[in-house]
């Protein structure tokens, strides 16, 4: 990771550039065109991704529901965080919704760092909370207007 190209992005902020360097050599850059599929709902947690440029659309598929759109990240923003809390599968798609470059870290390695170096680990654990929390947040009023949406039709078409 060039970490004088990519410290500038909001994840990183607040970390010096010695620890910008310490970080280096556990993110690869990554390119991807708009449409790609980085990762379906259900798929092995690897890795957790940080968008450098463009946009990545985060969809969720209820087992009744048509797909939604969690939310769009967008550069400076992380995805595929199930991989950092050790989950087996990503609850959610992540799709390329314009060319993007991302970092990517696989998840274990993440852990690994942040048992190494508390500090660092320190900033960058209160970065996945706070997505953690926004997403779940942004999900939950998704869901609560689908279930609005399905009561309001059940009335006006007689269903109980």
């Amino acid at each position: 990771m060039d970490f004088e190209k990519y410290g500038s992005l909001a994840f990183f902020k607040g970390l010096s550039a010695m620890d910008l360097e310490a970080l280096a050599p556990y993110f690869t850059p990554s390119r991807y065109v708009a449409g790609t599929v980085i990762f379906e709902q259900g798929d092995k947690a690897e890795s957790v991704y940080l968008v450098a440029s463009g946009e990545v659309t985060i969809r969720y598929k209820p087992a009744d529901a048509p797909p939604m759109i969690v939310t769009r990240v967008q550069p400076g923003g992380i995805f595929g965080w199930s991989a950092a809390m050790g989950n087996q599968a990503y609850t959610s798609a992540a799709v390329c919704s314009l060319d993007s470059e991302v970092l990517i870290i696989r998840g274990e390695e993440l852990r690994r760092l942040c048992d190494k170096n508390p500090r660092i680990g320190s900033v960058l654990l209160e970065r996945l909370s706070l997505v953690v929390a926004e997403r779940r947040q942004n999900l939950q009023g998704d869901v609560s207007s689908i279930l609005a949406d399905g009561m309001r039709h059940a009335n006006c078409s007689g269903e109980n």
